[in-house]
């Protein structure tokens, strides 16, 4: 059986900076007419980032949408047509302060495909070197180092809520020999 839907019509219903709103017609395979909510966006990258003795970079700030303060790994936004691994070596200095020599891809996720176009890129990164916190205008946020171990307690106990943080963590935890040397 085809699951395939056919756009049969896209209406811009919202066109924001970070964000836009479409409705879509759809046809579905047995030939009826659907609306489709889909919310656009760029695409993210998150960078879990780990140094010569282990210890894993976080960063907490408060995140509107989720009414609280969020324990993540350094992230940011994809800008149209952007290399996901230049943005993402933009964002580890930008809320760390770091630069690191090495970046392996950890794979590509959608954050919610039910609605939202948004995908995330993830990389490990190591050889880690101090340039300078550069962050953007109106982001606070505090950088905390953990080990591997502990962040993958905090997510087999539910206390990371990030999606793309509890992906990242799962997976180097998973490597973790090959990311510890």
């Amino acid at each position: 059986m085809e699951f395939e839907e056919k756009t049969i019509s896209s209406e811009t219903v919202y066109d924001g900076k970070i964000i836009n709103v479409r409705l879509e017609k759809v046809e579905l395979q047995d030939g009826r007419i659907a609306d489709r909510e889909l919310v656009g966006h760029s695409g993210g990258v998150g960078i879990i980032a780990v140094d010569n003795d282990g210890q894993v970079f976080m960063v907490s700030q408060y995140r509107i949408a989720a009414r609280s303060i969020m324990l993540e790994i350094p992230a940011g936004k994809l800008e149209y047509g952007e290399d996901p691994l230049e943005c993402g070596k933009r964002e580890l200095i930008e809320e760390t302060g770091y630069r690191a020599e090495e970046f392996i891809h950890l794979g590509e996720y959608f954050a919610t495909p039910g609605y939202c176009e948004e995908k995330l890129n993830i990389y490990l990164a190591r050889g880690l070197s101090f340039v300078g916190q550069n962050l953007d205008d109106g982001e606070f946020l505090n950088v905390k180092k953990y080990s591997l171990d502990e962040l993958y307690q905090m997510v087999m106990d539910n206390k990371i809520y990030d999606a793309k943080t509890a992906i990242a963590i799962l997976k180097a935890y998973n490597m973790r020999k090959e990311v510890i040397k």
